[in-house]
């Protein structure tokens, strides 16, 4: 048949932009792609972004270096965002049912296995930031240009968003490989052959690494800055909770109680990684928080830079993702989990901790302080909806957390006398370190501090009860 003439000089009225800033009229012309092939390609962008959530969730735990830890939990958040986004979008368009937990292509399914059974940091570094988000960059930006933008406009909002971020995330890899030591090649030409079939025919690319299929190692990795990590040597609540001391002190330690914070996600990883068959959205939430945490560590980090203090004094300790890893189910560390946000919901929790920052006269610390608060709310909130449904009650539930928490109430003298700690009472070297930079002397009694952990939990239900008796 033959082809149209499109009209002739067709302007918008008054020359105002045309179709709502999407697009002119002539890119608005061009077919695109049809709904049928639209959703395919969207629902291998979700099988990419859930593999990459798998991966980088999973690997969290025994990845002993801080920066990546860290790294991995955001871009893990972000992901889980994006097929948040991809799963509502795929809904939309004539899917019922959506097949979303179907594999694309073997061989997709194979590329990823490898990066989540790489043996190194180098190699799932360079697998996960070097090859699949670059291929899957270049995928969506092929897909952004040859879907028509204004049919397809839902799409590719969203996925305006999601190569952003991919951007950025494709930055921190080739920084980090960049930092790294340098790979055997061989496996990246096998990752390549792996994409390259996904999208044909399988032509039997053999398997390296996950010839076996995985298995998650739930013990928790520091890398050498953590030194002492069995260290119980300094009880943090019961110095904050004490009256006697002054809230810049306070200030101090809570900094210390945010960058302990790096052992949630360790934990949530595995919570994340060993509790299969969940709706989306527990996966979602979940890694929402685990970011968070993650966050609240850095928060830690950097509030110890700005007061002077090097970080890698106070003794970081990794006791309490090791054993709820080791000693706990995937059900009973959630309930500790839930036990202690509960326990810093009351004004003696997470307000009081506000407070005293806000006290102590140092506009970030309170800054610091005020955002972890409101994430512990969303916190709450989250074991609300996925942790406490499992339980006849709030109760119930509370209870379970409580029991779990007292399996593994203190090891204190056990690491001591396996010779793993001998429980240094860090404190006054930290305290006097922030004292130098503040060019100010130490107190005298904040500096004789010497409570520890022996026989006792890092939460507030003493705490509590103490302070409204």
């Amino acid at each position: 048949m033959p082809t149209p003439t499109p009209l002739a000089g067709y302007t918008s009225y008054k020359n105002l932009p045309q179709l709502a800033g999407l697009c002119t009229i002539e890119e608005a012309m061009q077919p695109g792609l049809l709904v049928e092939e639209c959703v395919r390609r969207l629902k291998r962008f979700h099988y990419c972004f859930k593999r990459l959530h798998q991966i980088l969730t999973a690997r969290i735990t025994a990845e002993p270096i801080y920066e990546l830890k860290t790294g991995f939990a955001h871009h893990a958040y972000l992901c889980a965002e994006h097929v948040t986004a991809l799963r509502t979008r795929i809904a939309e368009m004539r899917e019922p049912p959506l097949g979303l937990e179907e594999v694309p292509h073997p061989s997709l399914e194979a590329f990823f296995d490898e990066m989540l059974n790489a043996p190194t940091t180098e190699e799932l570094v360079n697998g996960v930031y070097q090859t699949a988000i670059p291929h899957l960059i270049a995928e969506i930006e092929r897909y952004q240009h040859e879907t028509n933008p204004l049919t397809d406009a839902p799409s590719r909002r969203l996925l305006r968003f999601a190569l952003l971020e991919l951007n950025d995330m494709n930055e921190f890899g080739r920084k980090a490989a960049e930092a790294l030591p340098q790979i055997d090649s061989d496996w990246l030409e096998l990752l390549e052959s792996l994409y390259a079939e996904s999208h044909g025919a399988d032509h039997g690319t053999p398997r390296r690494y996950s010839v076996k299929p995985y298995v998650y190692d739930p013990i928790p990795r520091r890398d050498e800055r953590f030194t002492d990590p069995w260290n119980q040597g300094v009880n943090a609540e019961s110095f904050l909770y004490n009256e006697a001391y002054p809230a810049r002190a306070k200030a101090l330690m809570m900094l210390y109680k945010r960058l302990r914070e790096i052992d949630v996600p360790e934990m949530m990883a595995r919570i994340i990684t060993q509790t299969p068959g969940q709706p989306w959205g527990y996966y979602r939430d979940m890694s929402r928080q685990l970011w968070d945490e993650a966050r609240h560590a850095m928060m830690g980090e950097v509030g110890f830079v700005a007061l002077g203090v090097d970080w890698t004094k106070a003794k970081i300790t990794l006791n309490w993702s090791y054993r709820l890893n080791t000693e706990c189910t995937p059900m009973e560390a959630h309930g500790v989990l839930y036990f202690i946000e509960q326990g810093l919901m009351p004004r003696t929790g997470k307000r009081y901790e506000f407070e005293v920052a806000r006290d102590s006269g140092l506009p970030l610390i309170a800054t610091l302080q005020d955002f972890d608060w409101a994430d512990e709310v969303l916190h709450s909130q989250i074991g609300r909806e996925w942790y406490v449904p499992h339980f006849a009650s709030l109760k119930e539930a509370l209870d379970y957390g409580d029991r779990a928490w007292s399996k593994i109430l203190s090891n204190w003298t056990t690491v001591k006398e396996q010779g793993l700690t001998q429980h240094e009472n860090w404190w006054p070297a930290v305290y006097e370190m922030a004292c130098r930079a503040e060019g100010v002397p130490p107190d005298p009694t904040v500096l004789a501090f010497n409570e520890t952990y022996e026989g006792k939990r890092a939460d507030l239900k003493e705490v509590a009860a103490g302070l409204s008796g």
